[in-house]
């Protein structure tokens, strides 16, 4: 098992200014981390691989889909923006050496129309991730589809959905995770959940009820780790949780007030508690 720590709870934008950060996660006993991939400098990304293989971290990415670049949209223009876009992430996370470039790469972030996905956009972004999903074997990364809970999207709201679709894209490097966040708000049983996407499952977000500390919360941990060793799931377990340090990115997560003592204590307890759950 791999544990890691996504960035955003300090940074969208990972520059040299921030590598102290990560040179203190590894010191904590992280064996990697999630990069934000939202500003694609390929400088900034360069630089980041380099000092991430001197400190010996592995890493991931992150990204989300605009809605000038939103791959279910009926406009074929946005369609192919969307595949220009996330092809450039993709490079980026060659450029950094990262493995998984995860998030809701299906569609666009708090755009909704009003009513449930169709058929036609269920198709539409297969074809898109389909074909960046050609671009992103050919770099050595693999796409993995997040699906969200209901007030942040309504294109995937659940894991069987999620598996489902990556069946039907049928592609090497078009995957899905599951995240613990989503899994509460949405799925009737986790157990099932999990078994619904397993033979899918690349990666998993480890995220509190309240977005805060992983184990100080209400998420059911027990049958989330079970769940999880059941389907022999061995990949990273990749803390993601937000503060106020990004006002931006606290406005889009609904964060309105401060939920853990100070990033420091969320990461080292986080980390602690991933542990004693999965190896205790």
């Amino acid at each position: 098992m791999k544990y890691g720590m996504n960035l955003l709870l300090w940074t969208s934008d990972v520059t040299e200014a921030d590598f102290g950060i990560l040179e203190n996660l590894k010191e904590w006993g992280y064996d990697g981390v999630e990069i934000p991939c939202f500003n694609m400098e390929a400088a900034n990304f360069k630089a980041l691989g380099a000092r991430l293989d001197e400190l010996e971290l592995g890493r991931t990415a992150v990204t989300v889909c605009p809605p000038e670049a939103n791959p279910i949209s009926p406009d074929e223009k946005v369609r192919k923006f969307a595949v220009d876009h996330l092809k450039k992430a993709v490079e980026m996370c060659a450029i950094a050496g990262a493995t998984h470039l995860a998030g809701p790469i299906h569609s666009t972030l708090g755009e909704f129309s009003g009513q449930g996905r169709t058929d036609d956009e269920w198709n539409r972004c297969k074809d898109v991730l389909s074909e960046v999903g050609d671009h992103a074997r050919e770099n050595n990364v693999t796409l993995t589809v997040e699906y969200l809970n209901r007030f942040e999207c309504y294109f995937l709201n659940c894991a069987e959905d999620a598996g489902r679709f990556c069946r039907e894209v049928d592609h090497s490097h078009v995957k899905t995770m599951y995240d613990t966040f989503h899994a509460n708000i949405e799925e009737k049983s986790i157990t099932e959940a999990v078994k619904a996407c397993a033979d899918q499952l690349v990666h998993v977000h480890i995220s509190e009820n309240d977005r805060s500390t992983p184990g100080e919360g209400g998420v059911n941990w027990d049958e989330s780790f079970a769940a999880l060793k059941e389907v022999g799931y061995d990949g990273w377990l990749m803390i993601e949780a937000f503060g106020l340090a990004l006002p931006d990115l606290a406005a889009a997560t609904r964060i309105w007030r401060r939920m853990f003592p100070s990033e420091e204590h969320l990461a080292c307890e986080g980390l602690k508690f991933m542990k004693s759950r999965w190896e205790g």
